[in-house]
């Protein structure tokens, strides 16, 4: 039951060419920042990433980019990733975007083991293009196919040897049903505490849907675009 590893090295040694995975985060806030870097520097290549978004330049899923380690990004939002754009429009990157609830039903769904759902969200545009359209009471929804992964990289605030995790406030946007959605989920935290020092009402993800563990080193606070007043308002 001890799923603890070294480092985010030991922890992705069976990460391979071609894997699909799940990052989690919004932004910067809550992303596994040293899963990151240690797939960066492994030089696994022709990943899928299912990610909200692709991080910035620099920092987060944008640091693979530059690597040019992703064959394709499925995600909501890339606005804030300038090479992101360039690599797109160029034809180097293949990319599904995809409305944000959408998005998180299909991982939930994934982790449900359910293989599709109806949704009225995208009928009409180009999101629902090749796909099936049904009618419920009057209105049109668009069938949308379940989103599993290889891996799922998750970032908690604490967690224990077994796996359970806790995230903090905002960190816990799409960490909690990307665990679920993937084959292995490996996590990172900034804090890894003693069996029983978690509240059991408090667990977030439960150890069940956690493969490896470890605690993650020099954790960032980064702030994506600061915007303050100016002086007298």
């Amino acid at each position: 039951m001890n799923k603890v590893v070294r480092n985010a090295q030991e922890a992705i040694a069976d990460v391979q060419d071609g894997a699909t995975i799940m990052l989690g985060g919004f932004g910067l806030c809550g992303i596994p920042e040293n899963l990151i870097v240690a797939l960066r520097d492994k030089g696994t290549k022709n990943l899928t990433i299912i990610s909200n978004n692709a991080g910035v330049d620099g920092r987060g899923a944008g640091l693979l980019l530059e690597s040019r380690q992703i064959r394709k990004v499925i995600a909501t939002y890339v606005g804030e990733n300038k090479l992101f754009e360039e690599l797109a429009l160029a034809g180097d990157l293949e990319v599904e975007l995809v409305p944000q609830g959408t998005f998180s039903e299909r991982m939930r769904a994934g982790g449900a083991g359910i293989a599709g759902f109806y949704t009225p969200t995208g009928y009409g545009t180009i999101v629902a293009k090749g796909k099936e359209t049904r009618e419920f009471d009057n209105r049109m929804f668009v069938l949308e196919r379940g989103l599993t992964a290889d891996f799922a990289f998750v970032k908690a605030w604490r967690g224990d040897k077994w796996g359970n995790l806790v995230y903090r406030k905002t960190a816990r946007n799409f960490n909690p049903i990307m665990a679920t959605a993937a084959r292995a989920t490996i996590a990172e935290v900034e804090q890894l505490v003693g069996l029983g020092e978690l509240d059991p009402d408090s667990v977030h993800t439960p150890a069940l849907y956690v493969r490896r563990i470890f605690q993650g080193p020099k954790y960032e606070k980064r702030i994506e675009k600061l915007t303050v007043r100016k002086r007298g308002e």
